[in-house]
C-alpha cells in the first residue's frame, strides 16, 4: 500500500478526486441560495422577457458558481485518466452527494435544545430549526433532478471530449475542454430545471426554458474565462509527472 500511494499518477488522480468530490458536495449545499447576478455586480435586474415569461434576470443559485470548475475537472480527470477515472470519481461524488444528504435528514429529526432556538434573535433568526431545516432540507425533486442531471452530464462531457480529441489529437486542448463543457453544461443546465421544476413544481415549460437559457448563458461564459486554469493545472501535472509519464497517461486514456 505504501509504495502504491508513491506512485505519481496514483497521487495525482487522488488530488484531482478529491477536490472534484468536495467541490461537487459544496455546490449542493450551498445551491439553496437565490442570488442575482446583476445586483451582485451593481446593476439593476435585467427583467428580460423570454418565451413569453416577463421578468426574467440572471438569478441563479450559488451551486452554479462551482459547477463550470466542476466540469472543467472532469476535462483534466479525462485527459489522464480516460472515461473509466470519471466514472469512478462521478459515482464517489454522487454516493457521498447522497450520504450527505442522509446526514442532514437525520439531524434535522433530532430534538432541538431549548436554549438553541432563539439564541440568534438578535440577529434576526428567531427559529434556529427552522433555519437549519430551511437551509439543509431541500425538495428531493431538486435533490433528484441535482444528481440525475449531474451523471448525464458527465457521460456527455466525456463523449463529446474523446471524440474531439480524436478529431484534433494532442493539440487544441481548449477546443475539446470548452467545447465538451458547453454541451455538457446545456444539458445539467435542462435537465436539473426539467426534473426539479417542470415536473417537481409544476413550471410551464417556457419558463424552464426561460431559465435554462439565463444559467446555461452563465456557465458559458464561466467555462470561457475558466479555461487559463484549467491550462495552468494541466501544465502543473505535466511537470510534476514528467514528459513521459504524462505522454503514456493520456494515451493510455483514449483507449
Amino acid at each position: 500500500m505504501h509504495i502504491t500511494l508513491q506512485n505519481k499518477s496514483t497521487k495525482v488522480f487522488m488530488m484531482l478526486s478529491s477536490f472534484f468530490v468536495a467541490n461537487a458536495l459544496i455546490a449542493e449545499c450551498i445551491g439553496v441560495k437565490i442570488f442575482s447576478l446583476e445586483k451582485t455586480f451593481g446593476f439593476n435586474p435585467l427583467n428580460a422577457t423570454i418565451f413569453n415569461q416577463p421578468g426574467i434576470s440572471f438569478t441563479l443559485t450559488c451551486g452554479v458558481l462551482l459547477w463550470p470548475l466542476e466540469f472543467i475537472m472532469t476535462d483534466i480527470i479525462n485527459e489522464y485518466f480516460g472515461p473509466k477515472g470519471v466514472r469512478r470519481v462521478s459515482y464517489i461524488a454522487v454516493s457521498l452527494i447522497l450520504y450527505a444528504f442522509m446526514m442532514f435528514y437525520f439531524a434535522m429529526q433530532l430534538a432541538p435544545a431549548d436554549f438553541w432556538i432563539g439564541v440568534n434573535s438578535d440577529k434576526g433568526v428567531p427559529d434556529m430549526p427552522s433555519a437549519f431545516n430551511a437551509i439543509f432540507g431541500q425538495g428531493m425533486w431538486i435533490i433528484f433532478g441535482s444528481l440525475t442531471a449531474f451523471l448525464v452530464s458527465q457521460v456527455v462531457d466525456v463523449t463529446v471530449f474523446h471524440w474531439v480529441k480524436r478529431k484534433t489529437g494532442e493539440k487544441k486542448m481548449w477546443l475539446r475542454a470548452t467545447g465538451s463543457t458547453f454541451v455538457s453544461q446545456l444539458v445539467d443546465s435542462f435537465i436539473v430545471l426539467f426534473i426539479a421544476f417542470y415536473i417537481g413544481q409544476g413550471w410551464s415549460m417556457n419558463l424552464v426554458l426561460a431559465i435554462c437559457l439565463f444559467n446555461y448563458t452563465y456557465k458559458f461564459f464561466a467555462a470561457i474565462v475558466l479555461t487559463p486554469v484549467m491550462y495552468l493545472v494541466h501544465n502543473v501535472i505535466d511537470k510534476y509527472l514528467g514528459a513521459e509519464l504524462a505522454n503514456e497517461m493520456k494515451v493510455a486514456a483514449m483507449k
